[in-house]
C-alpha cells in the first residue's frame, strides 16, 4: 500500500491507496514543514494521528510531497522521521511543487502555489524548472497566506482599514501588541502564524478594501513569480491552493494585462496526486 502526503506549513492531507489504487483512508495532520519545525514536534504531530499510528506497519510506501523540502538538510530530517516512524516502509520526500505539477498538468506550463506560503516553477512535460529559490515568508511569499496576514495588521496598526473591518477584525483576533509580538518573536512558526489571520480576508464579505489587497498581492506574485519564466506567455499558467480558488476573478484580472492564460485552479492538489498515482505508477505496475 501506498501513503500519499501533501503537506504544507499549516496542515498536511494523507491517503492511503492499496493495491488497486482505492482508498483506504484519508486523514489529516497539522503541518510537517522541515524547514520550520523541530524534529520534536513533527513526530509528535505525526504520533497524534490516530490512522497513521494505526496503519504505519501496513504501509509499503510513504511519498510525501511538502511546503520546505526544496533543499537537502529539511528533507533528510524529515525522511529520518518518516522511517522512524513507518519502520516497513520506503520513503520518498520530495518538495510541494512536484505535487502541485502532478495535480495540475502532465502538459507544459507554469504551476504556482498559493497557501500558507507561495511558490513557482516551469514544468516542461518531463522536468521541474525553478527561476528563483524561494526565501520564504520574510522575503517572499507574494500573494500567500502569511503575507495578507502581515498585511492585514500592518493596515489594522497604521489604520488604513475601513473603521467597521477594523471593528471586525479586532473582534475576532487577539490584536494587542504584546500578543502579536511574542507569536512573531517569542514562540516557534511565525509563518503560520501569520497565515492565520488570511481566513479573514476569504471567510468575510468581499469589499473594495479586500480586492485592494488581495489585487496587489497578486500582482505583486504574477511580476515577480510568473513573469521571471521566459514560456510566461505561451504556455497555460495553474494555480493550487486556497487562496487561489477564492481569488479566481482576481488572478484572470491580474494576468489579462500580460496577456497570459489561465490553465486550472485546484483548491486542494491531493486529488490531483491521486489521478496521478492510479495512471501513472500503480497502473503501470499492474502491466508489469
Amino acid at each position: 500500500m501506498i501513503l500519499l502526503a501533501d503537506g504544507g506549513s499549516t496542515k498536511c492531507d494523507w491517503i492511503l491507496l492499496d493495491q488497486q489504487g482505492e482508498i483506504v483512508f484519508k486523514t489529516r495532520t497539522e503541518g510537517l514543514n522541515p524547514a520550520v519545525f523541530a524534529q520534536s514536534l513533527l513526530e509528535e504531530r505525526l504520533e497524534k494521528n490516530e490512522e497513521l499510528r494505526s496503519h504505519k506497519d501496513k504501509v509499503q510506501a510513504v511519498h510525501f510531497y511538502g511546503a520546505g523540502c526544496g533543499t537537502e538538510k529539511p528533507r533528510k530530517l524529515l525522511e529520518q522521521v518518516f522511517k522512524e516512524f513507518f519502520t516497513k516502509a520506503d520513503i520518498i520526500v520530495k518538495e510541494d511543487m512536484v505535487a502541485a505539477v502532478y495535480a495540475a498538468t502532465t502538459e507544459p506550463g507554469i504551476v504556482c502555489i498559493l497557501g500558507t506560503g507561495s511558490n513557482s516553477c516551469y514544468f516542461d512535460g518531463d522536468k521541474i524548472h525553478m527561476a528563483v529559490d524561494s526565501l520564504g515568508y520574510v522575503l517572499m511569499d507574494e500573494a500567500s497566506g502569511n503575507y495578507f496576514g502581515k498585511r492585514l495588521i500592518r493596515d489594522y496598526y497604521y489604520k488604513r482599514m475601513p473603521p467597521e473591518v477594523a471593528e471586525d477584525f479586532g473582534k475576532r483576533f487577539d490584536l494587542s501588541s504584546d500578543s502579536i509580538k511574542e507569536n512573531l518573536y517569542k514562540k516557534s512558526n511565525p509563518n503560520t502564524y501569520l497565515a492565520s489571520f488570511a481566513e479573514f480576508i476569504f471567510t468575510s464579505e468581499r469589499n473594495g478594501y479586500f480586492y485592494k489587497i488581495i489585487t496587489e498581492g497578486i500582482q505583486e506574485f504574477v511580476e515577480n513569480r510568473v513573469l521571471c519564466f521566459p514560456e510566461a506567455q505561451s504556455v497555460p499558467i495553474h494555480f493550487i491552493g486556497s487562496i487561489a480558488h477564492f481569488s479566481e476573478d482576481i488572478i484572470r484580472a491580474a494576468v489579462w494585462p500580460y496577456h497570459l492564460t489561465v490553465g486550472n485552479i485546484i483548491r486542494r492538489p491531493i486529488d490531483g496526486i491521486i489521478d496521478y498515482y492510479r495512471k501513472e505508477v500503480i497502473g503501470k505496475l499492474e502491466k508489469k
